[in-house]
């Protein structure tokens, strides 16, 4: 069994030492030095490390697990709340821990969490943890869901809808201009079919007439060609 070095631990308390920075108005520009793009190699996050972590006592047994993280007014990792005894939650102590005290050892290639020098037996008698503020009700998480879910649907479907309106930007410009040359091509083969019927239509017209005269002459050629009588 390997004991992390204390830098580990300060490395840890850096990671979470971080100021929790306000929302920025969409008006104003938001600083440089705002995100973070990826987790530096010596770096932890808290619920690999911290949250939801079991803790064992000094002869190995799992005696709680970390279920918060205690900041102090400097938004810097003062400490955490371990849940310990009970049954499936109900019934469970909780109680503050120093992170100092905790030690951050590597056992069989897994990074464990020990509170050295005690046990579950010397937990009962270890003050529970007070909050300065009462828990949230359920109610109050429901509405804070509900504004959470909101929120986000709406900033989710008006992003869907600048998206489909800048894919179908260019779909609608290709189908107005088919759509233009079709109509040309059908004026034109139209216009070429008017010309056409119009031209058959006027030799057909032509042709009629001159038979027509002909019968006409025919006729005049007859009646000169019968005897007259008396």
């Amino acid at each position: 069994m390997n004991v992390v070095k204390p830098l580990t631990v300060g490395l840890l308390i850096a990671l979470l030492a971080a100021p929790v920075l306000a929302e920025s108005p969409t008006d104003k520009a938001i600083p440089p030095n705002t995100f973070i793009d990826s987790q530096p190699e010596a770096h932890y996050l808290a619920k690999d490390v911290l949250i939801g972590a079991k803790v064992q006592g000094s002869d190995g047994k799992i005696i709680g697990d970390i279920e918060d993280v205690i900041l102090n007014d400097w938004n810097r990792v003062q400490g955490v709340v371990m849940g310990t005894g009970g049954f499936l939650g109900i019934a469970e102590k909780r109680i503050g821990v120093n992170l100092g005290a905790l030690e951050f050892q590597e056992k069989d290639g897994k990074r464990v969490v020990v509170l050295p020098n005690v046990t579950q037996e010397s937990l009962k008698t270890a003050p529970a943890f007070k909050r300065a503020e009462p828990k949230k009700s359920l109610l109050q998480r429901a509405m804070e869901k509900a504004r959470e879910l909101t929120d986000k649907s709406s900033e989710t479907a008006k992003e869907a809808y600048e998206k489909a309106k800048e894919t179908a930007g260019p779909a609608l410009e290709k189908a107005s201009e088919a759509a233009g040359k079709a109509y040309e091509s059908t004026k034109e083969a139209a216009g070429k079919a008017y010309e056409s019927t119009k031209e058959a239509a006027g030799q057909a017209y032509e042709k009629a007439k001159e038979a027509a005269g002909a019968a006409t002459e025919g006729d005049g050629a007859a009646d000169k060609a019968a005897p007259k009588s008396e």
